[in-house]
């Protein structure tokens, strides 16, 4: 197999060219654990060495970076803290120590200023804040520091998608686009552009633009990965009435393994657009098994409106009542009034329907007033008609 050296940056060959090579300790020996990943070896070999020189400064980088790749964060910040203490111009301490405090904003902001202070014509550090004040969820200042970051190295993958996805929060679609496709046109099949581009297109209703990103992506067969960005390629496909495409993307998502309860409701909205009623309803019976409580509502209402299709109308009634009985929106009741009403002419079961609609209903969009206005005027008893004046 291969052997892979992680995340052997400039900040530790720097440490290790500085390592003196002495009688307890031998360079080659160090740099073959590394190679190997043999983190927890390495870290037997050099600590004893720490009992004569507890401050050598390159020997505790090596001692952090070895508890850093074996995941002792704990031991690895308290390393690299004794060499900030020691030398507080460390810039391989000070980038570990970011990396390590990530989660205490302010601390990791410090050292992050330190690092800008030392070194303002790298990118990385313009970045590095501009990242830590997104999380503090300040799109103002992170749009600054990010912007930064982008006009001292503006090839930079990384500089140019933490920009977009900056400019996207902010809204600035146009900026978004300009920025991205200019990068596509260098690197058409960069995963982040590809899907930022999608992100921007969604987000901002211009549906049609979200295709030829999304399609690469399918090209790519990377959609674990890209799960958000196929989903509003879908979507895209369904709010364009594109109907068939948007079942052919939910396909191939279930095909490579997203078992996700939105896809096969998407699906089955898709389906329903074609009257392939049958085959909704199978899509959104499996929705039913995965369903958490607040999104159920939505596949008993649909279930509804494809027996109402299929003029299954006892069938229709049973999903909205259902619906009713389990998260009490009244709309569901007016819907089983008005196919007892229209559809099956049963007054009776119509105004049962009615009646307790009213009791319930709290009309707030035009609609639902208008609906609400004409149950109390045609079948509200005196009693009932009190509501809503």
């Amino acid at each position: 197999m291969r052997k892979v050296l992680l995340c052997f940056s400039l900040d530790i060959l720097l440490i290790f060219n500085a390592l003196p090579q002495s009688a307890d300790i031998d360079k080659g020996k160090v740099m073959s654990y590394f190679q190997d990943q043999a983190f927890e070896e390495a870290l037997h070999y050099l600590t004893p060495a720490l009992t004569s020189d507890s401050n050598n400064i390159s020997l505790l980088g090596y001692i952090g970076y070895a508890y850093y790749m074996n995941d002792n964060k704990k031991a690895a910040e308290d390393c690299y803290r004794h060499i900030f203490r020691l030398d507080s111009n460390n810039i391989a301490a000070l980038s570990y120590l970011v990396r390590l405090t990530i989660d205490d904003r302010d601390t990791a902001m410090n050292f992050t200023r330190r690092l800008l202070a030392l070194q303002p014509a790298k990118a990385i550090w313009w970045r590095t804040m501009g990242e830590l004040w997104r999380r503090a969820e300040q799109p103002d200042t992170a749009l600054e520091y990010l912007t930064r970051a982008h006009e001292l190295a503006p090839n930079d993958a990384k500089n140019i998608a933490d920009l977009a996805d900056v400019l996207i929060d902010k809204r600035y679609y146009p900026l978004s686009d300009s920025l991205l496709d200019g990068a596509l046109s260098r690197d058409s099949l960069n995963i982040s552009f590809l899907r930022l581009r999608i992100r921007s297109a969604y987000t901002a209703g211009d549906y049609a633009s979200a295709l030829e990103p999304g399609e690469r992506l399918i090209r790519l067969d990377v959609a674990a990965a890209v799960s958000n960005a196929l989903t509003s390629l879908a979507l895209s496909y369904y709010n364009l009435k594109k109907y068939p495409d948007c079942i052919r993307v939910c396909e191939y998502m279930l095909h490579e393994g997203l078992d996700l309860e939105a896809i096969y409701y998407y699906e089955a909205r898709a389906c329903a657009k074609l009257k392939e009623y049958e085959k909704s309803n199978e899509l959104l019976a499996t929705c039913l098994t995965k369903a958490i409580s607040k999104t159920a509502d939505w596949y008993y209402y649909d279930l509804g409106q494809n027996h109402e299709g299929l003029k299954n109308f006892k069938q229709a009634m049973a999903n909205y009542d259902t619906a009713y009985y389990l998260f009490k929106d009244p709309t569901m009741l007016y819907n089983c009034g008005r196919i007892a009403e229209s559809e099956l002419r049963n007054t009776t079961l119509a105004r049962k329907y009615y009646l307790r609609y009213l009791v319930a209903a709290h009309p707030k969009d035009p609609e639902e007033k208008k609906a609400f206005a004409y149950v109390r005027s045609r079948w509200a008893t005196k009693t009932a008609a009190k509501k809503g004046q």
